[in-house]
């Protein structure tokens, strides 16, 4: 079994620390490549599917993940040549959470070593980029509004020195603004908000489950689209996430299809698994059980 490893060295946290003192017992397993800029870990990932490895491995938070999400797509029938494994490192990995993936690195990579596999959603944005049609891949969740304002706001600076919380002050700095006013549209039926985020599985942000309905198997996009996002209702929500780590359907609409169109009267970015990656309108879909995945 051919692995390829692609990793962070900039990971936050005591997990990237053992990661790199065990690098050279990894190494004599399975291939290594370490990231130095945006978009290494998709280029990487990419030549790896076409090299012919069998298993590419994100060692990382969910941004990582995602671009080794989308260098495997980018060579034709990658999804069906090749398995995506997870080694969380840094402070957050959300989809590894998602899949019950061991915080332990040892144990971590001992799931990668039995290489069991299941098949999973994969979730796919469509949009315009530079006036040509363009796709972008995702595997956890996606937002539209405050939080993707937030990701393009977010000092890269403080986030090294000190991980989510350069995420709330960002967040704090968009919710200063003017708000975009967004429209989702879903068989048939269309709501308004000013944010809305997508799930594929329940969690987003790390343990709070946005998404309590969602499977990553049954072939749908969960949605939760906020009617007004402000301060006082942010406030509201949060007795609901930090008991119950869920929030009040009486409070955010959700919603649930195989596609959602999202569009704005603003310029407005989108986030996936954490990262910018475009603007709207978009189209968010699933592929149902296309992404080949290693779990526990």
């Amino acid at each position: 079994m051919r692995i390829c490893v692609i990793f962070n060295p900039a990971a936050r946290g005591n997990k990237a620390r053992r990661f790199r003192r065990h690098l050279d017992e990894m190494a004599q397993q399975s291939v290594f490549k370490a990231t130095t800029a945006p978009g290494d870990a998709r280029r990487f990932a990419a030549a790896a599917t076409a090299e012919g490895f069998d298993m590419i491995v994100a060692a990382g938070g969910d941004g990582t993940v995602n671009e080794v999400l989308n260098g495997i797509g980018d060579v034709p029938g990658g999804f069906d040549r090749v398995r995506l494994g997870v080694l969380p490192l840094g402070t957050v990995n959300v989809f590894a959470l998602e899949l019950n993936i061991p915080a332990r690195l040892e144990a971590a990579w001992a799931v990668l070593r039995r290489a069991r596999e299941t098949r999973i959603d994969l979730g796919r944005v469509d949009f315009t980029e530079e006036a040509k049609p363009a796709r972008r891949y995702f595997v956890q969740l996606g937002g539209a509004g405050l939080d993707a304002r937030a990701v393009e706001l977010v000092s890269w600076k403080l986030k090294t020195n000190a991980g989510p919380l350069a995420y709330v002050v960002a967040g704090f700095q968009a919710l200063a603004e003017r708000q975009p006013r967004l429209s989702l549209a879903v068989d048939g039926q269309k709501f308004d908000g000013q944010l809305v985020l997508f799930g594929n599985g329940k969690f987003y942000g790390g343990r709070f489950k946005f998404f309590p309905d969602a499977s990553l198997t049954d072939g749908r996009l969960d949605a939760c689209v906020f009617p007004r996002v402000s301060l006082p209702a942010i406030l509201r929500l949060l007795p609901g996430l930090l008991l119950r780590r869920r929030m009040s359907p009486t409070l955010v609409r959700h919603v649930s299809a195989q596609k959602l169109e999202v569009a704005s009267e603003t310029p407005t970015a989108f986030e996936l698994d954490g990262e910018w990656a475009g603007s709207l309108p978009a189209t968010f879909s699933v592929a149902q059980k296309k992404l080949r995945v290693i779990i526990p």
